[in-house]
């Protein structure tokens, strides 16, 4: 499901969003011009970022960086690109940076407990989180929480993932990916009458991927329902031919 992925890509939406360049007239101070300069480099290093052009976001970041050095947003966008060009030292540092700029920005720490936990330090990942989790000015804990369980699933500690996606869902019955990572994880633990009630309050509410229905065939499957599973396959076939998940379908 590549959640991490997806959970990174949407806070750097998030961040380019929330970093618009100045269209006033007139001649502007060095300073404003650096300023615009900066946030437009950002912009593109985020668009690269998004498109897995990894080398041009970095450039891109880093020329942000330059005009404007104390933007913990650009390091943390920063850091999430050398991870993908495989150079965990510098991601680390840059995340690390992003978090002495804005220690209570929480996407920041967000993005920096995602490194940790694809670097299989999940108890720091974890610290990290419930650090945010807890926060009293955190108005979305549930995001956090569900990182938290998807970071123990990779553990593996199944109970206590169910624990923060059950914490979730509590704060958010409808969270769409709480409601799916408890698919996931009842699903591996054998619970696919559990799994299929998840998949089911997911599916009611949110667009579907070549993903959410493998995992529906992989259910139905073990539930020994044939003509659920032959529903989704086909509609996993229909929608999504080119996918991964269809092509797995196939054999092929």
């Amino acid at each position: 499901m590549k959640t991490f992925g997806r959970m990174l890509i949407a806070v750097l939406a998030v961040l380019q969003l929330g970093a618009c360049v100045s269209t006033t007239s007139g001649t502007a101070p060095p300073e404003a011009n650096n300023a615009d300069a900066a946030t437009a480099n950002f912009q593109l290093g985020v668009r690269y970022f998004q498109a897995g052009n990894y080398e041009l976001a970095r450039k891109s970041l880093e020329r942000s960086i330059d005009l404007d050095p104390k933007r913990a947003v650009v390091w943390s966008t920063l850091g999430a690109t050398y991870e993908m060009l495989e150079n965990p030292r510098l991601a680390e540092e840059a995340h690390d940076k992003a978090i002495k700029l804005a220690p209570r920005n929480f996407d920041v720490q967000n993005a920096y407990a995602v490194f940790l936990c694809r670097q299989r330090r999940y108890e720091d990942a974890e610290v990290q989180l419930d650090r945010s989790i807890k926060a009293a000015t955190n108005d979305n804990p549930q995001v956090m929480m569900t990182n938290a369980g998807v970071c123990m699933m990779q553990k593996p500690d199944y109970e206590r993932a169910e624990a923060y996606f059950r914490d979730a869902l509590s704060r958010r019955p409808d969270h769409p990916e709480a409601l799916l990572q408890m698919a996931i994880l009842k699903h591996a633990t054998g619970d696919d009458f559990s799994a299929r009630a998840f998949l089911q309050r997911y599916r009611a509410g949110n667009k579907e991927t070549s993903g959410v229905l493998y995992l529906c065939t992989l259910i139905e499957a073990k539930l020994g329902d044939d003509r659920a599973r032959e529903e989704c396959a086909t509609r996993l076939q229909r929608d999504f031919p080119n996918s991964p998940e269809a092509r797995r379908l196939k054999g092929t």
